[in-house]
């Protein structure tokens, strides 16, 4: 079906086209990143009906009721992150970039999904850390509506912590916005539960093939740490996917170390409950 050969083209078109348009008519970054967040959402939704991957991985009511506030939590999380990493990027960023934009952005791209793959796999192996990133693996299913499932400090922690690190190595603002949108786009492209093949592009961008392996029961198979490019997890030994592999199941090898989805608050605070002996 030409859908599934179009879908991944059509949603990496727009998004340079959106940061084409953003830097060149000097729009606001913030509204335009919403604005472009909710269109991907649509869209991958839509998919998701159209070439669905799992027709019993579709959020039902509930749980888009669930989903709903963690989306709101997971928000909260990247405002604050955004603006205290905007009140340093007016003091550590150049005025102006340093090299042409066609060469800064592509670099700043490497050095921040680089960032997020230390960042995302040190989630997994820091227990504390895994207290707060395990709450994002309770679904038992890997949907576009379930990728806000976040405890909002791994949020803070995971953006806040790539974002201040371009920033502290003089990347400007004007590419930090333009790879921002394209992480927005990998991050729900990846947990859409659609189904595509991307072929050889597997081998350079993280996909929806990798990342519910990622999700897997199975912590034999749940590699791929990178959640927007694929070469870190070549390159450090986390790469599992080949080409038809398939996850039993998702979600928590442990289940009952955490609460339920449902219990939005309770899986805030379990963070610091003192661990049974």
């Amino acid at each position: 079906m030409w859908t599934r050969r179009a879908a991944y083209p059509v949603l990496l078109v727009a998004t340079v086209a959106t940061a084409v348009a953003g830097l060149r008519y000097r729009l606001d970054p913030g509204l335009t990143t919403s604005a472009f967040q909710f269109a991907v959402i649509a869209y991958l939704v839509i998919l998701e009906r159209v070439i669905p991957y799992d027709r019993g991985w579709h959020p039902d009511r509930r749980e888009w009721g669930r989903y709903g506030v963690y989306f709101l939590v997971t928000a909260v999380g990247s405002v604050t992150a955004q603006l205290l990493v905007e009140s340093l990027v007016g003091v550590v960023s150049p005025a102006r970039p340093s090299l042409p934009l066609a060469v800064e952005t592509p670099l700043a791209l490497l050095v921040g999904s680089l960032a997020s793959y230390l960042v995302h796999r040190w989630s997994h192996t820091n227990p504390w850390l895994w207290r707060l990133h395990g709450v994002h693996h309770l679904p038992r299913k890997v949907n576009v509506a379930n990728n806000g499932v976040n405890h909002v400090l791994d949020v803070l922690l995971a953006q806040g912590g790539v974002q201040l690190s371009l920033s502290l190595l003089g990347f400007s603002q004007e590419s930090v916005f333009a790879i921002g949108l394209f992480v927005i786009t990998q991050g729900y492209f990846t947990h859409a539960n659609i189904d595509v093949r991307i072929g050889w592009l597997n081998h350079l961008f993280a996909s929806p093939e990798q990342h519910r392996l990622h999700h897997s029961t199975d912590l034999a198979e749940a590699g791929h740490y990178g959640s927007d490019l694929a070469v870190w997890d070549r390159i450090f030994g986390s790469w599992t996917w080949c080409p038809g592999r398939r996850p039993a199941a998702v979600g928590l090898s442990d289940p009952a170390s955490f609460p339920g989805t449902e219990a939005v608050l309770a899986s805030h605070l379990q963070a610091w409950r003192r661990p049974a002996a």
